[in-house]
Order: structure tokens, then sequence, then C-alpha cells
């Protein structure tokens, strides 16, 4: 039996732990301070009493200042293995902070009870992330219990602040002392992929996140002519802010979608009252923006639709930006990290991979923009930030398999 067979047949047996690690996981809500909850110090210190208890060697914590926080900390665990060549680590990097649950009359069970069902668990965060935080221990552990030694040295890395900017998250690690990394390491992130397992994604949009305030004047609803409604003045602007998609028009294939996105998401309370038209009004807007284009571009033409509506509704206007990241250039498809995800997904899963873009954000971004060849990959279903967030049994098993057959090449 090869060394690759023995690790296998270790991670099937490992299936029923794997689902009771995902159960204890999702009883801890770990969100940003941004959404409402308290970090993720909790589920990090779970996480390390559990990989000390596993006997993982190496096991630091990184921990970033916040003082939002009950902990004051953003807490991000690292932990490595020595494998045969200590001069390359071979990365799999996950975050364990989870967005808020939403509206729970929309869940059929507690967001963060988890349960299982027709060979699915459920519950928030079960797919993003902990799916592959819990492929990536298990895939560690094999190699633990079978006394084999990988080719070279294991690297697991448990990030806070992933769905927030990584203010506190990988960006901090980067500019930290104890920064681990290496510019010659494999780096995968499993955030993001397709239902087979056939997209390796090398390429991200530009992000742009914006907060728009309308500043009107308040008055009774049935003396509309003594204010200014900045509510209706902000749902107009919504409406023409749709132009973006066609003053930024172009099309490209490589990315999954093939087009930039600009789309109103997140609308603050205004008044509580029916009978009072408001003076202000607060919504935000996400854009994915194909790389081609500058954000600073895209900004002025944000601008110059603005300034119609204040014109038009005599309001004024305030744009305030929560994210701006401007694409790195992607990882070559060539990339050592990209051929060996190839030759890991095709013993696994008897499936070619190729690289590919997406719309998406994820921190292998931060890496690129820090000139580290990162690459994302998962074999996921995409429920992702939906009620009734799931995973596969089979995907959680079949991506632990993977990962330690990159541990196992020589890179």
């Amino acid at each position: 039996m090869t060394p690759f067979e023995t690790i296998i047949r270790r991670i099937d047996s490992y299936k029923d732990a794997m689902i009771k690690l995902q159960v204890d996981l999702t009883a801890i809500p770990a969100m940003s301070p941004d959404n409402g909850g308290d970090g993720e110090f909790n589920k990090a210190q779970f996480i390390f009493k559990y990989l000390t208890v596993m006997n993982f060697p190496n096991v630091v914590e990184i921990d970033a200042p916040d003082s939002r926080t009950s902990s004051g900390i953003r807490p991000n665990l690292v932990v490595t293995i020595p494998g045969n060549n200590p001069q390359k680590t071979v990365w799999i990097m996950t975050h364990m902070d989870v967005v808020p649950p939403g509206e729970l009359e929309l869940w059929d069970e507690d967001p963060f009870r988890c349960y299982v069902k027709n060979g699915r668990v459920y519950g928030r965060g079960t797919e993003d992330n902990q799916q592959d935080i819990v492929s990536s221990i298990f895939a560690a552990k094999a190699f633990l219990d079978e006394g084999i030694k990988p080719e070279c040295s294991i690297g697991l890395a448990f990030v806070a602040d992933e769905e927030t900017a990584s203010r506190f998250g990988l960006s901090f690690i980067l500019q930290n002392k104890e920064n681990p990394f290496r510019k010659t390491d494999i780096i995968v992130i499993p955030d993001s992929g397709n239902e087979d397992g056939s997209m390796i994604e090398i390429a991200e949009k530009s992000i742009l996140w914006l907060r728009f305030k309308t500043i009107g004047k308040q008055c009774h609803a049935s003396r509309p002519g003594l204010g200014k409604n900045a509510f209706q003045a902000a749902s107009h602007l919504v409406v023409l802010l749709d132009r973006l998609h066609h003053i930024f028009a172009a099309s490209d294939p490589f990315y999954e979608p093939q087009t930039s996105t600009f789309q109103p998401t997140k609308k603050e309370p205004n008044i509580p009252n029916i009978n009072t038209i408001p003076g202000d009004d607060v919504f935000y807007m996400d854009s994915r923006v194909l790389p081609q284009y500058r954000l600073s571009h895209v900004l002025h033409e944000i601008r110059g639709i603005a300034d119609e509506i204040e014109k038009q509704f005599d309001i004024s206007i305030e744009i305030t930006t929560v994210q701006e990241v401007q694409a790195p250039p992607p990882t070559p498809h060539d990339a050592p990290v990209v051929t060996a995800l190839k030759e890991a997904i095709r013993l696994v899963y008897n499936v070619e991979a190729t690289p590919q873009g997406i719309g998406g954000g994820t921190i292998a971004a931060i890496f690129r923009e820090n000139n580290y060849l990162a690459a994302v990959w998962s074999r996921m279903q995409h429920t992702a930030h939906q009620p009734n967030e799931n995973c596969l049994i089979s995907n959680m098993v079949g991506n632990a398999k993977v990962y330690a057959n990159l541990f196992l090449q020589r890179q």
C-alpha cells in the first residue's frame, strides 16, 4: 500500500469525528464586531485546545488588537508540521469568522445548532469556511496518526476577519514579525470553488464597497413640502446607479460572472414611525469590477450620478469608501500551486481542473498584492451566506484527501 493509499484509508475513518467537529464549531458563533459579533476568540480557543489534544506540534497564536471585542484581540492560529523539505511549506488557509444568520424564520433549525440530513451538515458556517477548516485539520492529522512524514512541511492557518476586509486577519499577519509565509511556499485558500472541483481560482475582480448617505430635511409626512425626503432621493439614486452596468460594460469570459457587478445591499433604518419624512437615509453598494477598469474611474462616475440626484432633489449625498481593493495581477496559470492542485484534484476526484477568475473576494487577493502566488480551490455547493447553509459530508472528506495529496507531492 502506498503512503497516499494509507492516508486515504485513515481519512475515511475520520468521517464521524469530522461531523462532530462541525457540530462543535457551529455552536461557537464567530462574527466580526462590524457584523454585530464579538469576534473569533472563543472559536480560536476551541481550535487551539482541539489541536493540542490531538498532539499537533507548533501551534502559534498571532493576536491582532481590537478594543471592540470583549477579549480585546482578534486571534489568528498557525500550525506547522515539519516535512522532508523544511525549506518549503504547503499551506491550507481557512477563516474562522462567519456572517450573521440573517432572517431566522428562513432557517429550518437554529443556525448555530448543527444537524445532519441527507448526507449534509447544516448550520451557519458549515460550508463557509468550516468545511475546509475540518478538512485541513484531518488531512494533517492523518500524517500524525500514521507516522508518515510529508514531503514539504504542512502549514495550517486559521485566520480572523475574512468576512470584513481582513484588517485583523491576513493583512495583520503579513505585517507581523511572526509572519510564517514565504514567497516560495504553496498557498491554497479553500474559500471558493464549484460543485465538481474543476475550478482553480487564480484571479479576482476589484472590490469596491461604498456607503451612501442622503441628507435632506425631516418633516411631517402630511406636509412633504416642508421637508426634503432623503429616502425618496436615495431610492432614485439606487435606480440611477444601475447605469454603471452600461458605463463599465466590458465582458471577460475568464471571470464568473463575466461582467462587472454593482449591487445595492445593506440598508440602515431611518425613522421609526410611518408619518415622518426622513431627513437622512443610508444604504450600501457592493461592486465587483473587472480589473481592466480603475476604481478611481468608477468612483468618479458614481460621484457624477450622485451629483445629478443632489440637484434633482435639493439634498446632499455623502459617499464613504468601506473597502477599496484594486485587483492585483493574477497568479500565473503555470504557478507551482496550480500544477500541484491539478494533480491532486485529478487523483482524488478524477476531474481535470482549470484556472479561472471570479467575482467574489478572497484573501488570496491580499497574498497577490504582496507577491505571493496563492490559489483558491474547494469542492463546494455554494450555500455560503444563505439560510440553511450546509456542506456535503463527501466534500469534507474528499477535500481532506486533496490536501493530503498536496502534502505528499515533491514541490
